[in-house]
């Protein structure tokens, strides 16, 4: 197993090892098992038993979707489930349907994601009878549509809410309680919600087919008119009662002759309100909704208009109160209203008297067909109006980049008296039937053998010839002969009606249609339909007649004339067009709509004709499971392919999953679109029966290896932002592990800076006239100035402070120092004191015994104010006098070490004011008034420090008065340890020589036109003329030295742990690394891994023949840029010549057990080990090593700790082991912080100095401490 790139080495399994196995979730056991199988593509028998078997095993158990490959199958439950709540509608935002179970939702996110991804239209096409859920089922994917769609745009919310709030408003004016529903849709809708290119609803557009509106004049028994009647007539305001005279559903003929005016499940008083406010979304003004109302008031009242039959068998109205009301409502003559309904004007077309007009009066069979004729007329145009207005409010804001429609029609309906309205209705679902085939079933195949792809041929019932039978003009179909009778017979509607029995005599050829007598069968895909004759011709005219034109003519109300806008002109001799003519013209549109989109499928099936949620009527299912064509289906999916595309298309799509098509996110394949296409399915690892490759398209047999394709597709953007991700983290580690380098660089270097600092001015101080001991020029020489700590927490610093009574103050310089003490009748001596210089005066304390114990106390305090001078020698001694005014105790007589180092700090701290005063003696004052003198002599016989006698001080030679300080010594070259904290840099530096392939050039996509950025012309670049050959002989290159590695044996056994080496007595190993804490890294057999060093013995080198003597090679050119290792050790500017190396330079690579070495040129040791005023952090016993430096100050606050212990030698018998190295790991113990070299700047005259870093140690002090601790002794 790889390395993973996210975790790192951490995470990386040991070679050999086996992929983690996902461990097994409990809760998997508490989740619903699966009922029947969710897609019947997987039935192992496929027949009409068993597919509905499955459906009732479903039903029953609550599980009313099942597939059928991408078709749903909907069993109507008759209960509300709980199905369709936000959080259900979450569950299927962004998956594909075999990610979650079968759902009305998963068609919609289909639908909907189809159409973003490969920006081609969609359509649901939702079928099935009355009452299985079609309106129901277009509800919800316009919900999920709603929810999923995004866009923060007020435009685009107020669409939302507009296409939502059509549902309730077509509910109470297009549907009603039947038979079968109690919500029933009496018209189709074609809804097309509008898209902009970021998948936005931007608009809707809504066509309506073919309202039922008979229903509006009468209904059978038990079934309702429409709802938007009984809601005005229960829950209208009492200003709408008084205007319009309104009363109970139960007080109009249309409302009430069914004996229905409830509904169980239906409360029309609140779905008023919820109509009332759909009509305020869709943005109806308060007087366009009166006027509605006024017409449904209008429309209730002409059906109570009566007919009583007179003597002379005319008919006359029998309350004219009636008609004078509803001529109040429309604005016209009351006269004029009963005159329209009673009689009729006719003009003569033939014969002497052509022209004449007479009024001819109706019986009152005629004066209720022009009644009712009146009421359906004003109530399909007010629909219409409606659903135009609606069209209005919701015209697409920007310009339309894609369109999901979704069809919500009536379905097949058999009654037991089928007349014109029935015969439309299966007419439009024979259509849609038809559209299934010809996209599921036959496309399927032709399309199989247009593109050579070997499949299993399925028979199938092809409908063609039903759409046939009721639509064709030649030879003539139903609605041909239809017209045919209306137009020969247009008069008498029997005489049509017999006129049409007769031509349908000609149609006994079809084997789908059968004449008998007044009636005739229709054998339709759904089953077999006897329709009655009777009123069909007078149906399909569907004329008013001129008087109602003329009534509708002559009202004020300006809202009714626009629902009659276009009225037929009585001049044209065209015949007008007929319902069927209407209905022929509306599915043909509603199809070429269809046929332009990518369809989706949802199946309808009603379990039982008594809304119950219990019954399952199989003898209904199975009739609807044939006629729905479910088994075809099936097969049709078992032997085909579940996807196909161009190969263009294909490429556009896929491209992104192929190394070969692709590089970075860009079109690269050189090929043609097949051979990409081909190419792309091979890299993707997809088995070869599951695609073939046709003419044109590429064919995809399962949709589970589609939706693998888009899920690799979707994961590539995740990756490649993934990518993106790490390696702008990786960035970040890795400029966040150098800004920590070069921190932890200048925190443990800054202070010593400032020390450095320091003693250049001290240099400057003595301005070249005193020479200089070799210990004060050493590199490391750094200026510390509290050398006792009284500024810590020790307890001689605390001794001090209380002795000299410092207080607050703080000490800026203290050390032990020796004071020359004359004594009576002797030579001086002198004696140990303490010294410690604070910003207002110094101060010398002694320790004495009294009374058996030590006392330390203030001796003398000399305020700074009174020192005039500083007097020294101009030998490399120790020795200096402060010489202060006139006192009575004379000016100190100081011996000390750092004498420089006081020095400056009491020039720093007086502003540069005491002179110093260097010469080949030493003035002081012994007492006041009494002056004195210490002659300096130079002596070589003196070995260490100086020697005082007799006021003469014996000095060897030091180093010259010019002197400075020794620069920092040449560091070792040691292994660079690189950054690994980030992977801006691969492993062992860009020069190993691994680089990525080559970015191929991007081509343009298969189909589409080239669009190249600009590609800027390459320079020609004249070729060079070649160098003359030179007759200098080149050396032959030296021979191959092998490297000398150390090799050990073992002289014990030893059993390793976690990071050991595990020894057997006599083993040969290879040293590494050697440790100080008895740890040493070694290799055996090509493994490493840490052993105790007193368990190896070193084996000796085996003797080498001396090579033969050589002469030197030419001097190489300098490399053009150097390595890593060579920047970090540069070469002294004083070295005479440059040594010749003649190793190779390789690149480093970077290994975690490799000791750290500095990566800043002249600021370490060359040993390669830490600066010497640094100690190293202390090992603990457990093989840890402490984070907490120590410090180098005498009694520090940190506490010094003890060096690391040194490995005991072995002995005999296996010695004890030494502390592990720390975890157990490779590394051996956390890197050692380097030292920065100093600047040579001179400092300012005040320094800042801050505290003294932890860890620190300085060579001087300790030589001083053993100097002063031997003069003691």
């Amino acid at each position: 197993m790889a390395i993973s790139k996210k975790a790192g080495k951490k995470n990386a399994l040991k070679s050999g090892g086996t992929t983690k196995v996902a461990k097994a979730d409990w809760k998997e056991g508490f989740k619903k098992k699966q009922v029947g199988v969710s897609d019947m593509t997987l039935l192992t028998t496929i027949d009409e038993n068993s597919i509905n078997d499955n459906l009732k095993k479903r039903w029953t158990d609550g599980e009313i979707y099942t597939y059928i490959g991408g078709v749903l199958i909907s069993v109507n439950p008759f209960k509300d489930l709980g199905i369709y709540t936000d959080e259900t509608l979450q569950k299927y935002k962004g998956k594909n349907r075999l990610e979650v179970p079968p759902h009305v939702f998963s068609i919609a996110e289909s639908a909907y994601y189809n159409m973003n991804a490969y920006h081609e239209n969609q359509c649901v096409i939702i079928s099935g009878e009355s009452g299985a859920g079609k309106t129901e089922a277009a509800k919800r994917i316009m919900q999920y549509i709603a929810a999923v769609s995004g866009g923060e745009d007020s435009s685009i919310q107020e669409i939302k809410e507009m296409v939502l709030a059509t549902n309730p408003l077509l509910e109470s004016f297009g549907c009603a309680k039947t038979l079968r529903n109690n919500n029933s849709s009496r018209h189709g809708k074609y809804l097309e919600i509008m898209f902009n290119t970021h998948g936005e609803p931007i608009g809707a557009q809504i066509t309506n087919y073919l309202l039922e509106k008979g229903r509006v004049v009468g209904q059978l028994e038990n079934e309702r008119n429409f709802h938007i009647f009984y809601q005005f007539t229960k829950a209208a305001s009492d200003e709408q009662r008084e205007e319009f005279g309104l009363q109970g559903p139960d007080a109009y003929n249309y409302t009430s002759r069914s004996k229905c005016l409830e509904v169980q499940g239906i409360d029309d008083s609140n779905d008023y309100a919820d109509t009332l406010n759909a009509m305020r979304i869709i943005g109806l003004s308060n007087q366009e909704q009166n006027e509605i109302f006024r017409l449904i008031a209008v429309i209730l009242w002409l059906g109570n208009v009566e007919f009583q039959e007179m003597d002379d068998g005319n008919s006359a109205i029998f309350d004219t109160g009636i008609t004078d009301f509803i001529a109040h409502l429309i604005e016209a003559d009351s006269a004029m209203v009963q005159k329209v309904l009673t009689s009729r004007v006719v003009e003569t077309q033939r014969g002497g008297r052509r022209g004449s007009v007479y009024d001819v009066p109706l019986n009152p069979a005629q004066a209720n067909a022009g009644r009712d004729a009146l009421a359906k007329a004003i109530y399909n145009n007010l629909f219409e109006w409606i659903v135009a207005r609606i069209n209005v409010s919701m015209k697409a804001r920007s310009a339309s980049a894609q369109v999901i429609g979704i069809l919500d029609i009536f379905g097949f309906e058999i009654f037991e008296d089928n007349s014109f309205e029935q015969l439309c209705i299966n007419y439009v679902n024979e259509k849609l039937q038809q559209i299934f085939i010809e996209l599921t079933l036959k496309t399927e195949q032709e399309e199989y053998v247009r593109e050579q792809i070997k499949w299993n041929p399925i028979k199938y019932f092809n409908n063609k010839i039903v759409c046939d039978l009721i639509e064709e003009r030649k030879p003539p179909g139903i609605f041909a002969a239809l017209n045919d009778a209306c137009a020969t017979a247009h008069a008498d509607p029997a005489a049509a009606d017999n006129s049409f029995v007769q031509r349908t005599a000609m149609l006994s050829s079809n084997a789908h249609f059968e004449a008998r007598g007044s009636q005739f069968l229709v054998r339709h895909y759904a089953g077999d339909v006897m329709y009655n004759i009777a009123g069909m011709t007078d149906k399909n005219k569907d004329a008013l007649v001129k008087d109602l034109f003329d009534l509708v003519g002559s009202s004020g109300n300006q809202f009714l004339q626009t629902l009659f806008s276009d009225r037929p002109d009585p001049s044209s001799k065209k015949r007008p067009p007929t319902a069927g003519d209407r209905i022929k013209a509306s599915a043909g549109a509603l199809v070429d709509n269809l046929m332009k989109a990518q369809p989706s499928y949802i199946r309808t099936i009603k379990p039982n004709q008594n809304r119950s949620s219990k019954e399952y009527d199989t003898k209904a299912i199975l009739h609807q499971i044939k006629y729905l064509g479910l088994q075809e289906n099936i097969r049709v999916r078992r032997a085909g392919f579940a996807y196909r595309n161009t190969f263009e298309k294909m490429v556009e799509r896929f491209y992104l999953l192929s190394p070969s098509t692709s590089y970075a996110g860009e079109y690269t394949w050189q090929g043609d679109a097949k051979s990409g296409c081909e190419k792309i399915l091979k890299d993707t690892g997809i088995a070869k029966d599951e695609w073939q490759m046709g003419v044109t398209k590429a064919f995809i047999k399962n949709p589970e290896t589609l939706f693998a394709l888009e899920t690799m597709r979707d994961r590539y953007w995740h990756n490649m932002a993934a990518r993106i991700q790490r390696a702008w983290r990786n960035y970040w580690r890795y400029k966040n592990e150098c800004a920590r380098r070069i921190q932890k660089f200048w925190k443990n270097n800054k202070e010593a800076l400032e020390y450095a600092k320091v003693r250049d001015y001290g240099h400057q101080v003595l301005a070249g006239r005193k020479e200089r001991r070799r210990y004060s020029l050493l590199s490391y020489r750094r200026f510390l100035g509290d050398y006792l700590d009284v500024n810590g927490q020790n307890i001689v610093g605390s001794d001090l402070r209380s002795a000299c009574g410092l207080g607050a103050e703080q000490a800026t310089f203290s050390s032990k120092v020796q004071i020359l003490v004359s004594k009576f009748g002797r030579s001086s001596k002198l004696s140990p004191r303490f010294l410690i210089v604070t910003a207002r005066a110094v101060y010398i304390a002694v320790t004495s015994e009294k009374n058996g114990q030590i006392q330390t106390s203030l001796e003398r305090k000399i305020p700074l104010v009174t020192i005039k001078s500083i007097s020294m020698s101009n030998l490399r001694d120790d020795w200096l006098v402060l010489n202060c005014n006139a006192s009575e105790e004379g000016d100190p007589i100081l011996h000390c070490y750092f004498k420089t180092e006081l020095t400056a700090n009491l020039l720093t701290l007086t502003q540069a004011s005491i002179n110093v005063l260097i010469g080949p003696s030493i003035e002081y004052a012994k007492k006041k008034d009494k002056k004195a003198q210490i002659q300096f002599v130079r002596d070589e016989t003196i070995t260490k420090d100086d020697v005082y006698k007799s006021h003469v001080v014996h000095v060897p030679s030091g180093e010259p008065p010019s002197s400075t300080s020794r620069p920092a010594a040449k560091r070792k070259p040691g292994i660079v340890r690189p950054i690994t904290q980030g992977k801006l840099l691969r492993a062992g530096g860009p020069s190993d020589g691994k680089t990525s392939r080559p970015k191929p050039a991007a081509q343009p996509l298969p189909g589409k036109p080239t669009q190249f950025a600009a590609v800027r012309p390459t320079p020609v670049v004249p070729k060079s003329a070649p160098t003359p050959p030179t007759n200098i002989p080149v050396p032959p290159p030296p021979p191959h030295k092998e490297p000398e590695a150390e090799l050990y044996k073992a002289k014990f056994a030893f059993e390793g742990q976690e990071g050991e080496i595990s020894l057997k007595k006599d083993d040969t190993v290879e040293l590494i690394e050697k440790d100080d804490n008895g740890w040493w890294l070694v290799r055996k057999d090509g493994q490493e891994g840490w052993a105790p060093n007193n368990y190896l013995e070193l084996i000796p080198p085996k003797p080498k023949a001396a090579p033969a003597a050589r002469s030197p090679p030419p001097r190489p050119p300098p490399p053009p840029s150097a390595p890593l290792a060579a920047i970090a050790a540069p070469i002294p500017a004083s070295a005479s010549k440059p040594a010749v190396s003649t190793m190779s330079v390789k690149s480093l690579t970077a290994d975690a057990s490799n000791k750290p070495v500095a990566v800043f040129p002249g600021l370490a040791p060359s040993n390669g080990s830490a600066a010497p005023w640094k100690k190293p952090a202390a090992v603990s016993t457990n093989g840890s090593s402490s984070s907490t430096p120590t410090s180098s100050r005498p009694s520090s606050s940190l506490g010094a700790k003890p060096p690391p212990p040194v490995a005991p030698k072995p002995k005999p018998v296996p010695p004890p082991v030494a502390s592990k190295p720390s975890g157990g790991k490779l590394s051996p113990k956390p890197p050692i912080p380097m030292a920065p070299r100093p600047g040579a700047g001179a400092a300012p005259p005040k320094i800042h100095k801050p505290s003294a870093p932890a860890g620190q140690m300085d060579l001087a002090a300790a030589l001083a401490k053993r100097a002063q601790k031997i003069a003691g002794e």
